[in-house]
């Protein structure tokens, strides 16, 4: 891989949106700087996500990974088809207390977050290369998220059995349709439905949260 040219230019844009969320820019500036320089470094060769422009990448990425964090609980989590790690990377950097699990079954999109990982000395955070099906943790998880995977039924088919009893699911969407929740399966209920306001993101965006009902 080449190197990649400085991102330094953006550092101000990324400082005012945290702070914009309330968050402590002063801590988590420079982290998201270095999993934004790296992603956008390997993104030239692996192709790790549609959005090429790192300034976009800023309110698409990260400060919309950001966006959950009021809504999150302590404990173990696992982000669902996290792809090269959002929201799930941006959550560990920001909340230590949470334990983060990766899941991801692209084998290149895998390699860039366990070197994300290592970069940024990520020990809440691990990589689980697997379909989503195929992880054997029943029951492990106070909460999962998905970042516009699929609709709320295919979640709790791929993922649900990862959830404990009181666990919730946390569903990242541009909009939520009467029709999806309406479809949820037997024994689960949507919660609350939560509008996202993002800076400098021109979009509509919601987190849905399902339980156990």
């Amino acid at each position: 891989m080449n190197a990649a040219p400085s991102l330094d230019h953006l550092t101000p844009t990324l400082e005012r949106g945290i702070a914009a969320l309330g968050l402590h820019a002063a801590a988590l500036t420079a982290p998201l700087m270095q999993y934004l320089t790296l992603l956008h470094k390997w993104n030239g060769t692996y192709n790790l996500t549609a959005v090429r422009d790192p300034a976009e990448m800023i309110p698409k990425h990260l400060l919309d990974s950001l966006s959950i964090l009021p809504y999150l609980q302590s404990g173990a989590l696992a982000d669902l088809g996290t792809g090269p790690g959002l929201p799930g990377i941006p959550v560990a950097l920001a909340r230590p207390d949470i334990q983060v699990t990766l899941v991801e079954s692209n084998g290149k999109k895998a390699r860039f977050m366990r070197e994300a990982i290592r970069t940024l000395k990520l020990d809440n955070a691990r990589v689980a290369e697997s379909r989503i099906e195929a992880v054997d943790e029943p029951g492990a998880y106070t909460q999962i998220t998905a970042r516009a995977l699929a609709t709320l039924s295919e979640i709790l088919a791929f993922g649900g059995h990862l959830l404990g009893p009181e666990g919730r699911l946390l569903a990242m969407k541009a909009r939520t349709t009467e029709a999806e929740a309406g479809e949820l399966p037997a024994g689960w209920v949507l919660e609350a439905v939560h509008v996202l306001q993002v800076p400098d993101l021109a979009a509509e965006r919601e987190l849905v949260v399902v339980r156990r009902g």
